[in-house]
C-alpha cells in the first residue's frame, strides 16, 4: 500500500482555516463526503465518536483522526495543513496544525492498522513535517508525502 492508494492530490487541504477541533473535523468530513459520496454527517459522527474515546492528537502538532464506515469500499486519506493551530486535546498538550484523516471500510481490520501505521511513520519524520509546514501548496505537500513514503517502502 503506497500513498497513491491512501490519498490523492485532490484530498489535500493546504491551508485549512478553522477555529476549533470540532470545526477541523467538520471541514474534513465535508471534503471526505465529496470524495467518497458518503454523507458528511455520517463521516463527522464517526470521527467525532472515535475522538470521544480519546484524542487522536498524537503530539508534535499532529493529529490522525480515523474511523470505519460501512459504505466505504476502500481506505481513504485526507490531509489538512491548518492555517493556524487549534487545541486538539493532544497527548503532549501542543496545539495541532497537521491533520491526516484516515477512513476505512468497516471490515478492513489489519489493512486499516497498516495504513494508520504508515501515516504515523510518515508524520514522525520531522524533516518532512517541517517542509509541509513551510508550504501552502497542495501539490508540493502531495509530492513531499509520496516521495517520503516511497523512500520508507524501499
Amino acid at each position: 500500500m503506497d500513498v497513491n492508494t491512501l490519498i490523492d492530490p485532490g484530498a489535500i487541504m493546504p491551508d485549512l482555516r478553522a477555529n476549533s477541533k470540532k470545526q477541523v473535523l467538520q471541514e474534513l468530513a465535508g471534503k471526505a463526503a465529496e470524495i467518497t459520496g458518503i454523507s458528511e454527517r455520517e463521516i463527522f459522527e464517526t470521527i467525532l465518536g472515535r475522538e470521544k474515546l480519546g484524542s487522536t492528537g498524537v503530539g508534535n502538532g499532529i493529529a490522525i483522526p480515523h474511523g470505519k464506515l460501512a459504505d466505504l469500499d476502500r481506505i481513504v486519506g485526507l490531509f489538512a495543513r491548518l492555517s493556524r493551530p487549534v487545541d486538539f486535546d493532544a497527548l503532549d498538550d501542543q496545539q495541532v496544525d497537521i491533520v491526516f484523516l484516515l477512513l476505512a471500510p468497516q471490515g478492513s481490520g489489519a489493512d486499516h492498522l497498516k495504513a494508520l501505521s504508515k501515516v504515523a511513520r510518515l508524520l514522525r519524520n520531522r524533516e518532512i513535517v517541517d517542509e509541509i509546514r513551510a508550504t501552502r501548496d497542495g501539490n508540493t505537500i502531495y509530492a513531499l508525502m509520496t516521495s517520503a513514503m516511497a523512500q520508507n517502502a524501499a
